[in-house]
């Protein structure tokens, strides 16, 4: 029976390499080794584009009715058996191989994917399954496909990589966020806060004592600096902004507005050091 797996999903190779980009981009790299490897595996004429042309369809199609939804699967899984197996395969496994020479694999695939559940479970329905689990994934695309959402109990052997206590924001959305807000001028802390947040959002002990730790550091700094400030409301606001910080509780989610009060923080402790200087 086909189980599923990171490694062999075309859709989620592809949304990897892509986040792996802005990754390399946020740590100051000017050329991505991600952007070759996409431009190699990815290209216009390749069974790997083709059949991520079908992943993208199947997700990106709309259709009101039930109906129609069920009769463009049937017409997108015809589509996949033109294409050739053996050379999918083939491809899928140089694609790795050249992944493994340019990062760590087990870094590389522990990056969160927001839209996971629809790739494993395009990934199920064309690759073929049991006919009760086909259904329940043909299920899952249709929900997507007409926008009706439904509440169905996941496949645990699917989706235990899930940790559904974390509340993620969409990386477009994260990075647009923030570029708007910053600009071209997010300092060396701010791009390395983005980068840990990126790469270990599926790490939660790993984020949380980089965070922790960070918040730490920003505390002392704030501390510091408040000392040396005459102005008694500045004083006062440096004092606030350090007790603010200092009552962000971890043991929760890792929400969006703890990144942006550090991000607030860095800039705050940089506009200080250069009045006090």
């Amino acid at each position: 029976m086909t189980k599923h797996s990171k490694y062999k999903n075309t859709g989620i190779l592809f949304e990897l390499l892509v986040r792996q980009v802005t990754s390399d981009t946020l740590s100051g790299m000017d050329n991505s080794p991600a952007v070759d490897v996409l431009r190699e595996f990815f290209q216009k004429n390749t069974s790997l584009k083709k059949e991520l042309g079908l992943y993208q369809t199947l997700q990106n199609q709309k259709f009101k009715s039930e109906s129609k939804a069920n009769a463009f699967i049937d017409a997108v899984l015809k589509e996949h058996t033109k294409l050739s197996k053996s050379t999918i395969k083939k491809q899928k496994y140089n694609l790795i191989k050249e992944i493994k020479k340019r990062y760590n694999l087990e870094s590389f695939f522990s990056q969160r994917i927001n839209n996971y559940t629809s790739n494993a479970s395009i990934f199920m329905l064309l690759e073929g399954s049991t006919p009760s689990k086909l259904i329940k994934f043909r299920y899952n695309i249709v929900e997507g496909i007409t926008g009706k959402k439904k509440q169905l109990k996941e496949s645990h052997s699917i989706y235990q990589e899930q940790d559904k206590d974390i509340r993620l924001l969409s990386y477009k959305i994260l990075i647009e966020k923030f570029n708007e807000k910053w600009g071209d001028n997010l300092g060396v802390k701010q791009r390395n806060l983005l980068k840990e947040y990126i790469n270990n959002i599926s790490n939660t002990t790993k984020l949380k004592d980089y965070l922790s730790s960070e918040i730490s550091k920003s505390t002392v700094v704030l501390n510091k600096l408040s000392k040396k400030i005459a102005d008694p409301i500045v004083k006062i606001k440096l004092q606030e902004v350090s007790t603010q910080i200092s009552n962000i509780n971890l043991e929760n989610n890792i929400k969006d507005k703890y990144i942006i009060s550090l991000m607030r923080t860095y800039d705050l402790i940089k506009e200080v050091k250069n009045v006090v200087k």
